[in-house]
């Protein structure tokens, strides 16, 4: 094991490194390239015995990772934003086939109006695609999550497709000290892909997304995918202990940060979960019971977790880092569901939407969350609207846009 300062886009790359993927396709986006610039130059050097391809499209490099992966080659791709929206038809297709892959988003608002900096519409417009989803927050987590996606995409109790990601900007660009796994302990717990099978083959034909005709075979497959992906939960947590026993590192479902005796909570994920945690540290000490839950498995929803951590609070506000225009905050629906037939859930349930195209939240935009919630609690009220988290400031700045767009 060494130690190195390494951004996240390259601790990702050195996930896929450790990982001795096969098959490399590729397409620049910012800010992702990055990634596949580090891949290229290692097998370029001969550091990384893998094939590398730049296709034409994202649309194209997602079909290809697909199907190299359907011949039983251990496939790493990456993109972001537009590339992956770009790609959505052969998500959907490609967790159709149940043929194990990563890909990393590194997370950026999608236009219009354009921007590079991030928000998390883009990946969480790919839900219900049928891929896991791990979301991190820091570059150790982007290195270890790559490790820990195959080995449950591979998991023949699964068999679905793995999305890691990971903040554009915040967290791709930014250096910290990374763990790199020495390659002798990572084949400990990753071991050579089984490539036998159920994959194709010349010499043993078999048949993958087939078309259907009638609702009976598709209602029988897509349930199937379902119950593979519930199954990923118990997986996932299998796969955290093996990696904590060899690496020391523990990745739950959820992260609980001053949780033992929280009154509030907020619930957030990857890499503002950091400012969350530094806020909620500095409201403990003006004696302010306040926790923070992270979620970082997205998909399945572990909802058994988080119902065990939220019960019995006096209330949580869930900020989104997105928006669903016309409904408010997404994961906020999917927490308030999962606690619906719950006597003890929180009496208080906040939507908050925040850090929209990468905009900072603020140790005061934190405390006024909190304040937000014990008044709505004081008053035994229910908030019905989300709020958005804009100060008078950004309101200035808002104002000097519009003057200078001459509208």
């Amino acid at each position: 094991m060494v130690r190195e300062m390494l951004t996240g886009n390259a601790s990702a790359a050195w996930g896929a490194r450790l990982a001795d993927v096969d098959y490399v396709p590729s397409f620049p986006i910012t800010p992702q390239t990055e990634i596949i610039e580090n891949i290229s130059s290692w097998i370029r050097d001969r550091e990384m015995n893998a094939k590398f391809v730049t296709m034409d499209s994202e649309h194209s490099m997602i079909t290809a990772a697909g199907t190299a992966a359907a011949t039983g080659a251990r496939v790493f791709t990456a993109t972001s934003s537009q590339g992956l929206l770009y790609g959505m038809e052969m998500l959907y297709t490609i967790s159709g086939w149940r043929v194990p892959l990563v890909l990393v988003n590194v997370a950026r608002a999608i236009s219009s109006p354009i921007t590079l900096e991030p928000d998390h519409n883009d990946i969480l417009a790919a839900r219900d695609s049928g891929w896991i989803q791990i979301h991190v927050e820091n570059c150790q987590e982007a290195l270890d999550a790559v490790l820990m996606g195959y080995k449950i995409s591979e998991d023949e109790r699964v068999f679905l497709p793995v999305i890691v990601n990971l903040d554009g900007f915040y967290l791709s660009f930014t250096r910290e000290p990374v763990e790199i796994p020495d390659q002798k302990d990572v084949k400990k717990f990753l071991p050579p892909f089984n490539r036998e099978n159920g994959y194709f083959r010349a010499s043993k034909p078999v048949s993958r997304g087939a078309a259907l005709l009638g609702g009976t075979g598709y209602s029988f497959f897509k349930y199937q995918m379902h119950l593979s992906a519930c199954n990923a939960i118990s997986v996932y947590k299998g796969v955290a202990k093996e990696f904590k026993a060899i690496f020391g590192r523990e990745y739950d479902t959820v992260e609980r940060y001053e949780m033992d005796d929280a009154e509030y909570v907020i619930v957030m994920s990857n890499s503002f979960a950091t400012k969350g945690k530094a806020a909620v540290h500095i409201m403990r000490e003006k004696g302010h019971k306040v926790g923070l839950l992270k979620l970082r498995l997205i998909r399945p929803f572990p909802a058994d977790d988080i119902i065990n951590e939220l019960l019995n609070r006096k209330g949580v506000a869930i900020i989104d880092q997105n928006i669903a225009p016309g409904s408010g905050g997404i994961l906020y629906n999917e927490v308030c569901g999962c606690l619906y037939h719950s006597k003890e859930r929180p009496n208080i349930l906040l939507s908050v939407i925040g850090g929209l195209g990468g905009k900072d939240i603020s140790q005061a935009e934190f405390e006024h969350i909190i304040d937000t919630i014990k008044k709505y609690h004081n008053k035994k009220k229910v908030p019905i609207k989300p709020i958005l988290l804009f100060t008078e400031e950004d309101m200035k700045v808002t104002n000097n846009i519009i003057d200078i767009a001459g509208i």
